[in-house]
């Protein structure tokens, strides 16, 4: 009888650590974060099309609720770039045409892979496109607006919630631009990511502007994993287009593309 006890008492020992686990990631307490090491990149890759039947691959960012002054200008400057395409002589001044990343939070657009890699004390997300990097430093304290340097990719601190990394963004340039809006210096950023299955996950974005926006503008990108992929490199060392000094549209150096024409 006793050693039948003892036997009973190691097993149940044996079982403790996961049954403690087990009550930790009911709590949200999980502390196994590495989920979210890897590449990955859009389950809607934008250069791939739809496949015939394929359902309709959900709008990801909806428009931001920019207050009545800026929504005016903001749709004008759309339509204008827009009917500028459509005609051939697309409008300069884009980061992209001036060989410039895209910032934070638009890098977050998983059109092109993106690479995850966790420390422990901070989580590194570079973007394949322009081969941009973001770092969002873990337990610190994030610092006060007025004394963030404005940057690409701003000031990112963050913590974990369970399985969920959750992350504030201060100190983004004004004139890095989510779609095309604008903000302000106060502007803030906030992000809940959370898997939602074995190879899925997803970024939850809040972004809160009082001078700019009437309420704050959410969307959520979606990832998926690619295991075995690599990241290449994307450095854009030898642009090409520049915007027209007399009307500002872009153009394309013939001369410096084909230099022995």
């Amino acid at each position: 009888m006793k050693a039948a006890r003892i036997g009973l008492a190691l097993a149940m020992c044996a079982a403790l650590p996961a049954a403690l686990a087990q009550a930790a990631t009911k709590a949200g307490k999980t502390t196994d974060h590495s989920w979210i090491n890897g590449l990955w990149e859009s389950p809607w890759p934008g250069d791939q099309l739809p496949k015939p039947g394929e359902p309709k691959r959900p709008v990801e960012v909806g428009p931001a609720p920019l207050k009545a002054e800026y929504l005016a200008k903001y749709q004008a400057a759309q339509k204008a770039a827009a009917e500028a395409t459509a005609q051939g002589k697309p409008i300069a001044g884009t980061n992209v045409t001036e060989c410039l990343p895209e910032g934070f939070p638009a890098m977050m657009g998983p059109s092109f892979p993106m690479e995850v890699i966790s420390t422990g004390s901070q989580v590194n997300m570079t973007q394949e496109a322009y081969s941009q990097t973001r770092r969002i430093y873990l337990n610190r304290k994030q610092m006060a607006v007025e004394d963030a340097e404005p940057q690409f990719f701003g000031h990112s601190v963050g913590h974990w919630e369970g399985n969920v990394l959750v992350v504030n963004t201060i100190g983004v340039k004004e004139r890095v631009k989510m779609r095309g809006v604008p903000h302000s210096a106060n502007m803030r950023v906030d992000e809940r990511m959370y898997p939602t299955g074995p190879s899925t996950f997803e970024d939850k974005i809040t972004i809160t502007d009082p001078q700019y926006l009437t309420a704050p503008w959410t969307f959520t990108y979606h990832y998926k994993r690619k295991p075995g992929w690599d990241l290449n490199e994307y450095v854009c060392e030898n642009n090409h287009e520049y915007a027209d000094p007399k009307t500002g549209e872009q153009r394309l150096d013939i001369q410096n593309v084909f230099p022995d024409k």
